[in-house]
């Protein structure tokens, strides 16, 4: 096949760079000069004939195979601008311009949520993370993103494979590193059966609690996570900010955001990230969907001694967002919606003019569409603080604050 030689001009937001075309080409960066085959829109297989300054050496000897990084060739400077960059693009498509504070970076091997893939082989069985652009699952004989403790329960979870799936079949393990210990959930593994569910407990010195397709297997000792003064004992699987510095960042943001808030609303608030620690500070009510995640909020709410009141409300706010005379009563709101963002509700804290939001986002083009409808509403978008707690990934994550300038000052 016909060798073609292109120019990066930009990376995309899956971190691929993109020539003229547009052709998108895998492991490289703005300004290298590549050659190699296209099929379709893509490169698969550069070889770079000019490189980058900002190229470096990627520490992981599986990065050219495993899914799990895609940005481990470029330099930490250029990955934290190049973040940064990706939400003023998405705010100027609507208009929008902030201070944009420097990126704040999680360290190498600070992941204390994962999901990893297992499956059985003809030898035994594999875990690790899907390859690149591919179901192969790779086999790590090293990591730079998760947690030592995470990384080094690959072994057990070879064992659990060869007990519990089937030939076809692939699992996944939802790991969580938590203060007392790691917190399983297997899914897509045969049925919990009489001689599994006797021969699971075996991995009880190295699992905290086990969960399989949903059902308890063990927990000995609960897992407990702390935010602030508060512990929680989640439920199996529960959402967690990936790394405890990537939580501090976010955290911090929220709490700068709101300072002088008298009572606050936690929308989407999972199982007290931003809510418990806030209520050091002043009333919360903290609304969420899910019923496990709000029963664990407010347990540990309960036995915190300390806190102001705190609310909880069990509430889908993509079908039911609390409506402008609910969100009258509050003057500062925090909001952490999935990836697709929260525009019914957005619309409804237009709506209530409340005096001051800490919007927290894992998507800067849906953020950056709600920041707009705030905007058009009168507020001011203060600031940006991007977070990179996927380190060395191509997602963004970020902490702004907005507030109505006559009411903020108040």
């Amino acid at each position: 096949m016909t060798e073609t030689q292109l120019t990066i001009h930009r990376l995309g937001h899956q971190g691929d760079g993109i020539a003229p075309g547009p052709v998108f080409v895998p492991l490289t960066l703005p300004g290298e000069v590549v050659a190699g085959a296209v099929e379709g829109d893509r490169m698969d297989a550069p070889r770079i004939v000019t490189p980058s300054s900002d190229r470096v050496r990627a520490p992981c000897p599986h990065f050219k195979t495993c899914g799990g990084c895609a940005l481990m060739h470029a330099s930490d400077g250029f990955v934290a601008t190049w973040k940064a960059q990706v939400i003023e693009t998405a705010l100027a498509a609507h208009g929008l311009t902030a201070e944009m504070r420097p990126t704040l970076t999680s360290p190498a091997r600070s992941r204390r949520r994962a999901t990893l893939s297992g499956r059985r082989t003809k030898k035994g069985a594999l875990v690790g993370f899907h390859g690149r652009r591919s179901d192969v699952i790779v086999s790590l004989t090293e990591c730079h993103v998760i947690a030592p403790e995470l990384f080094a329960l690959i072994p057990v979870l070879e064992e659990i494979v060869k007990l519990g799936a089937s030939r076809s079949a692939t699992l996944s393990f939802a790991l969580t590193l938590t203060e007392t210990g790691i917190d399983c959930a297997v899914s897509g593994g045969k049925p919990l059966d009489g001689p599994l569910r006797a021969a699971l407990p075996r991995f009880r010195d190295r699992i905290t609690r086990l969960t399989w397709g949903g059902e308890p297997v063990y927990a000995d000792t609960a897992p407990r996570l702390s935010f602030g003064p508060v512990t929680v004992n989640p439920p199996p699987g529960a959402f967690l900010q990936a790394t405890a510095e990537g939580e501090g960042a976010l955290y911090a943001a929220v709490s700068e955001a709101l300072e002088g808030a008298t009572r606050i609303a936690d929308l989407f608030a999972g199982c007290g990230t931003f809510a418990l620690p806030l209520a050091t500070h002043a009333p919360v009510h903290a609304v969420e969907g899910d019923d496990a995640l709000v029963a664990a909020l407010l347990h540990g709410a309960r036995h915190a001694p300390g806190l102001r009141p705190v609310t909880t409300e069990t509430r889908d706010l993509f079908r039911r967002p609390l409506l402008p005379e609910e969100l009258a009563r509050f003057d500062g709101v925090v909001i952490d919606p999935p990836r697709a963002g929260a525009e019914a509700q957005t619309r409804a804290l237009a709506q209530a003019r409340v005096a001051r939001i800490a919007m927290v986002s894992c998507n800067p083009v849906t953020f950056a569409r709600d920041a707009a409808l705030l905007t058009q509403a009168g507020y001011r978008l203060n600031w940006v603080q991007p977070v990179d707690q996927f380190r060395w990934s191509p997602h963004v994550e970020l902490a702004a604050s907005l507030s109505l300038p006559h009411l903020s000052a108040n």
